[in-house]
């Protein structure tokens, strides 16, 4: 499975052209979709970008995409820089309105568990968010409830790309022992595409998009997230 993520925390400050309105956010997985994604994560944000849990700006974001591509799956963050105490955070999740498909959480942030257990009593599938170089595999490993989650969220963090690559090989080893869930496996920036062709090669799914990369392979600027999602499915038809 290939995921767009469209905006991520970024702001315009990083990148010029990223899609921050729902009309914006549309539009980007409009064109992701039909550049290949499968599935769409996105970040809801207010005017000036921030991100936000906020059950109108998610209600917002996630009808105008779902307009926009009916019938594909759409997650949002839940990350702890939108809201840092937890019991907050869960308790805008029960709050939402409107519910997105499945949404992400970070195991190596505090209270997780608060926010993951929110998720599940709306019916919203989790992305365990696992961060190489923290320790969120053991975490979500002792999560009671840790084999009704969704997919695995291997996130690699080291932008290097060697040091990413084993980075990634040290995780997948280490979730072998933990629950049988589907890993979506990613990188970031310097890295992003090495640790996408390693997943390819591993037959993952992966994802990518603006939130993960700015660039091309080649160093390039990325015009747009179907440009990436474009290259990235290519390489998943690699032999």
């Amino acid at each position: 499975m290939l995921q767009a993520c469209l905006n991520g925390a970024r702001t315009r400050t990083d990148c010029g052209h990223l899609p921050i309105s729902p009309a914006e956010l549309a539009e980007a997985a409009r064109r992701a979709v039909e550049a290949g994604a499968e599935d769409i994560h996105l970040h809801p944000k207010q005017a000036d970008g921030t991100d936000t849990l906020d059950p109108q700006h998610v209600a917002v974001a996630l009808t105008a995409v779902r307009a926009a591509v009916p019938g594909v799956p759409v997650g949002v963050t839940t990350g702890a820089w939108t809201m840092p105490e937890a019991g907050k955070r869960a308790q805008l999740v029960r709050s939402w309105t409107v519910l997105p498909d499945h949404a992400s959480v970070n195991w190596h942030e505090d209270g997780a568990d608060l926010v993951a257990e929110a998720l599940l009593d709306r019916g919203i599938g989790i992305e365990a968010g696992l961060y190489s170089g923290t320790d969120a595999v053991a975490r979500f490993a002792a999560w009671p409830s840790a084999h009704r989650a969704l997919r695995i969220l291997a996130e690699i963090t080291d932008t290097d790309p060697r040091a990413a690559a084993a980075a990634a090989d040290a995780m997948l080893a280490e979730l072998a022992s933990g629950p049988a869930l589907p890993v979506l496996l990613h990188g970031e920036d310097g890295a992003a595409w090495t640790v996408a062709r390693l997943a390819a090669a591993r037959g993952l799914s992966t994802r990518i998009g603006l939130e993960d990369v700015l660039e091309l392979p080649d160093g390039s600027p990325a015009p747009d997230n179907a440009t990436l999602i474009r290259i990235a499915r290519a390489l998943m038809h690699q032999p």
